[in-house]
């Protein structure tokens, strides 16, 4: 665990599947769908190897003139790579509103930290590359985030609504609205020293004009400045041009490709592990994109090709000579975009989050149609950042972090309004009691005198009322007592585990940013250890067939 005043910065692994468990694990039922370990230095060797044979001095060239420096440093490290023999590792997201969620950050700080153990593993430079997804078109998940209000309210802050048809991020303007977007996230945090320069750097890079994903971009550059990350764009030409041979030989071999996929997640399922993606008959890895249809996937039909979503059709030929004239129309699915990736950067690690672990189980022997080795696929780090006032309530309760995955009811030591089962039993075993001694007391006293009957029942009837006024009393404390604790119970858990989902996959690196400034992310990537082990039987490689 790391700290930055009161701010504990706990590490964890994903919580997900079983595949992503299993992975951790080292199971031997994944080894045939990943190229190795990735906690194997020897894996990382022969990939390096790999990479080498297939990049040379010309082609390196050419991939650097799509990389985005944010810093001389930066700009040094590529050049390393650019005429020497360094590789790249990777991760990537789709552009979204003010970086979107935490676990972008955690991806980056993640491929920061492999970088730096690959590179003295491998001896050889090794750079971190943010590849900014821009080619994707979710507008519901790119165009919102949330944040946690300093009053605890769980504060929705979004962009306008889309266009009509969907549009690459690269494709989508910002307009006049943006500002009211960046004030509706300033209402949302808290007035600190540092929030009128955190609003100013949003404003910079969230201007109208600018493109969802060259806003997007600019932020992450500025975040990630002092840490001499490289950033490339999947938007830009000269992926676009490089891309090209990949995207001819998608579509020309778009069938046998299809049966590869279809053969090696039937394989992964055999094996007790789900498909991440669905591999649908027809439906090619390409999508193309124009100012009428949008961004639509291609299908096979009859010989042809058709838009899914416009109908619209072309023969091969048509794609092809539009591939070789105009490149930028067109764009990978999620299968064929770590192919893309790797076919155009020294790439010899991607770090993944758990849906990603799944697809790429998919696609190794689509890379080898392509004459290309997957990458290693390194797990991203899972961080919860716990406060101050949240670790007050964890130590109140003796609960720890991963209890908040239940209700905030589960935890209490007795959930509802009824009063705890000792309390419950006194009060029964008195009420017998005064019964049960009123009863002899009465019983005794006929001897002396029968009129005693009387006085005695109300004497009786008397103690019962204050027993029952003492039981009421007694829930009107426990209740309002219950109320404090669960009322802080699911403060905490909205903190840890809101909407009971981990706060990586809700909330937005702002509303800690605004608490804890720049020094976060500093802090944030001491929190994220690597460390490579020994070798893995059996974690030798992709099997196909």
């Amino acid at each position: 665990m790391t700290k930055l005043g009161s701010l504990e910065i706990h590490v964890g692994r994903l919580a997900a599947p079983a595949l992503v468990r299993d992975y951790h694990a080292g199971a031997a039922a994944l080894a045939p769908f990943y190229t190795g370990s990735p906690w194997d230095p020897e894996a990382y060797q022969r990939k390096a190897e790999e990479v080498s044979l297939r990049f040379d001095a010309g082609r390196r060239q050419r991939m650097a003139a799509a990389v985005r420096p944010t810093t001389p440093a930066a700009a040094r490290r590529l050049e390393r790579l650019r005429s020497g023999d360094g590789v790249f590792v990777t991760t990537g997201q789709q552009a979204g509103l003010f970086t979107g969620p935490l676990y972008t950050i955690y991806k980056i700080m993640s491929a920061i930290r492999l970088a730096g153990v690959l590179e003295r593993v491998l001896d050889r430079p090794v750079a971190p590359l943010f590849w900014v997804a821009s080619d994707d078109h979710d507008w519901e998940e790119a165009s919102q985030i949330e944040v946690l209000s300093p009053d605890l309210d769980l504060r929705r802050v979004a962009l306008s609504s889309a266009a009509e048809v969907p549009r690459s991020m690269a494709r989508i303007p910002l307009d006049d609205t943006i500002e009211e977007t960046v004030l509706g996230l300033a209402r949302a945090l808290p007035d600190t020293e540092f929030t009128p320069a955190l609003l100013e750097r949003l404003r910079a890079a969230y201007r109208p004009g600018q493109s969802m994903a060259g806003a997007f971009s600019e932020l992450v550059a500025d975040l990630f400045r002092p840490f001499d990350l490289l950033i490339v764009d999947a938007a830009d030409p000269v992926i676009k041009e490089l891309a090209a041979d990949v995207l001819t030989r998608e579509l020309e071999q778009s069938a046998q490709h299809e049966l590869l996929l279809a053969e090696q997640t039937a394989r992964l399922q055999t094996a007790g592990y789900h498909a991440q993606v669905t591999i649908g008959a027809g439906a090619s890895n390409l999508f193309y994109e124009d100012a009428q249809s949008g961004r639509d996937r291609l299908l096979r039909e009859d010989g042809a090709w058709r838009l899914r979503r416009s109908k619209r059709t072309f023969t091969e030929p048509e794609l092809r000579a539009l591939i070789e004239r105009e490149p930028g129309r067109f764009s990978p699915n999620v299968l064929l975009r770590p192919v893309v990736e790797s076919s155009v950067f020294p790439t010899v690690a991607y770090v993944a989050g758990p849906a990603e672990l799944g697809y790429y189980a998919q696609v190794g022997c689509l890379f080898r149609a392509h004459g290309i080795e997957m990458p290693l696929v390194f797990p991203r780090a899972s961080l919860t950042l716990v406060e101050g006032k949240v670790r007050k309530v964890l130590d109140k309760f003796g609960l720890e972090v991963d209890d908040f995955r239940r209700p905030a009811r589960e935890l209490m030591d007795a959930p509802g309004d009824g009063l705890p089962v000792e309390i419950t039993a006194t009060l029964a075993e008195l009420r017998r009691r005064i019964e049960d001694g009123y009863r002899q007391l009465t019983e005794g006293s006929r001897a002396i005198d029968a009129t005693l009957e009387k006085p005695l029942a109300g004497a009786r009837n008397s103690s019962l009322l204050q027993l029952e006024e003492a039981e009421k009393k007694i829930g009107q404390h426990w209740k309002r007592r219950n109320s404090v604790a669960l009322d802080q119970l699911e403060k905490a858990r909205l903190n840890l585990f809101p909407g009971g989902q981990p706060q990586e996959r809700v909330f937005n690196v702002f509303q800690y940013l605004a608490r804890y400034g720049p020094a976060l992310l500093g802090a944030l990537l001491e929190a994220v250890h690597i460390e490579m082990g020994d070798a893995v039987p059996g974690w030798a490689g992709v099997r196909c067939g």
